[in-house]
């Protein structure tokens, strides 16, 4: 701990988290693997993630662009289907070498990051920096609370973002809600689901568009998982900020720390 310095300056300089009206954002150590993960499946998951909210919907938006232009997500059905000719007639190479740069810079950079914030996620643990738990704000009031990753996973698993709304992280809400129905309209889906509870299994598969559904693939699972692992950490920021609040204003010093005795037993 950097004890020349005075409290208020190590909690401004290595903090824990923030807590604002809009969202709850705090380090914490990731599996850089994991994001870098993320952001292959999709440019800018792996950011959203980490809380870099401008990164991940510029590439977002950067790589929805690319792979629509360049007709990438046809082009994989049709290579999964064995009709190669018809991947090399639909697909625009001068939009794929878009793409291929966007995805590969996300992947790598991710991973980068997540190492990085992992050394000041430790850091800020060790100096254990003070944490504001309450933000009222014009817009909403944002709070640190004990809440249920499973409920915030099926949340997601029913629609995507509505996980992350009840965990308080709106900016990744907003932009899976939008994503969710607007590829959703895109691809037909409800329609699809319609015709499948009816047992209308062809005209269910007639209805889907599938190169707007891949979209669909990759945002599904993310939003379920993305709300569990930010809900769990939201519960352990909760406890540190109870635990030094408590610590700081009603533990004595002096206490004695009672000392287990091996031979008591």
């Amino acid at each position: 701990m950097e004890k020349k310095q005075a409290e208020s300056i190590r909690n401004q300089r290595r903090p824990k988290g923030i807590v604002s009206e809009l969202t709850i954002n705090l380090l914490h150590v990731k599996n850089p693997w994991i994001t870098a993960f993320w952001s292959a499946m999709f440019p800018g998951l792996g950011f959203l993630i980490m809380g870099s909210y401008i990164k991940g919907f510029l590439l977002i938006i950067g790589a929805t662009i690319a792979n629509s232009m360049a007709h990438i997500n046809e082009a994989i059905i049709y290579g999964f289907t064995g009709q190669t000719a018809l991947v090399k007639q639909v697909l625009d190479t001068r939009w794929l070498l878009f793409y291929a740069p966007l995805q590969l810079f996300a992947t790598w950079s991710s991973y980068q990051l997540t190492v990085d914030l992992n050394k000041y996620a430790l850091l800020a643990a060790r100096e254990d920096s003070a944490i504001i738990p309450f933000k009222i704000g014009t817009w909403d009031i944002g709070f640190i609370d004990k809440r249920n990753p499973w409920v915030a996973a099926a949340w997601s698993l029913l629609m995507p973002g509505l996980g992350h709304l009840y965990s308080h992280r709106i900016p990744t809400s907003f932009y899976l809600l939008t994503w969710w129905i607007g590829m959703s309209y895109m691809a037909h889906l409800l329609p699809a689901i319609h015709q499948t509870l009816l047992g209308n299994f062809p005209q269910a598969i007639a209805a889907i568009r599938p190169e707007w559904f891949l979209y669909l693939v990759a945002i599904y699972p993310y939003s379920a998982y993305d709300a569990y692992v930010n809900t769990v950490q939201y519960n352990t920021l909760f406890d540190q900020e109870q635990s030094r609040f408590l610590i700081d204003n009603y533990q004595n010093p002096k206490f004695p720390m009672p000392v287990m005795d091996d031979n008591s037993h």
